[in-house]
């Protein structure tokens, strides 16, 4: 089921989620919804928080290669647990903010553990826009949205433009 995306700013957005205790089917189902909503929108990462969950889950697919094999991730409470002292630049955007990117600064490369959809503990090294993507959504998790990472006067900018855009999609 594709899920309707919640548009910043949104109070929902800046809280942060709380720990997956116990895996349920309701959890999975949902960790399948976010899935296909993101390969709808079309997305490389969604977080729960952006369809009004709060729960410490993410999803992230960043194959994007024409005839390459996706290689969807489900991550229940994802934690990094190593960061390079390389850094990397991507331009950034979000679902929640639609067609507004900067550039953010993070670690090259990360190491991440979560458990999958079956409660399996998981460890991964990422680099590149797997590393930007999977940091990307934990922030989600702990209320930050990329425009955080970004001066204040350009932040201020995209959220007025982002205010302006949710009043045109209220009228109809």
């Amino acid at each position: 089921m594709i899920r309707p995306i919640l548009l910043h700013p949104d109070p929902r957005l800046k809280k942060a989620c709380a720990p997956v205790v116990d895996l349920t089917d309701e959890l999975r189902s949902l960790a399948d919804d976010m899935l296909s909503t993101m390969y709808d929108a079309p997305g490389v990462g969604l977080a729960a928080p952006q369809v009004g969950v709060l729960s410490r889950l993410i999803v992230l697919d960043c194959v994007k290669a024409e005839g390459e094999t996706p290689r969807p991730l489900i991550m229940f409470n994802p934690k990094i647990v190593g960061v390079s002292e390389e850094m990397n630049t991507y331009e950034e955007g979000c679902l929640s903010i639609p067609e507004q990117f900067a550039d953010v600064t993070r670690p090259a490369e990360v190491e991440v553990t979560w458990m999958d959809r079956d409660g399996k503990e998981m460890r991964e090294e990422m680099d590149q826009l797997w590393a930007t993507c999977v940091q990307h959504e934990i922030d989600h998790l702990d209320g930050k949205l990329f425009i955080d990472h970004i001066k204040p006067l350009r932040r201020q900018m995209i959220t007025r433009k982002m205010v302006k855009l949710k009043r045109e999609i209220a009228r109809g």
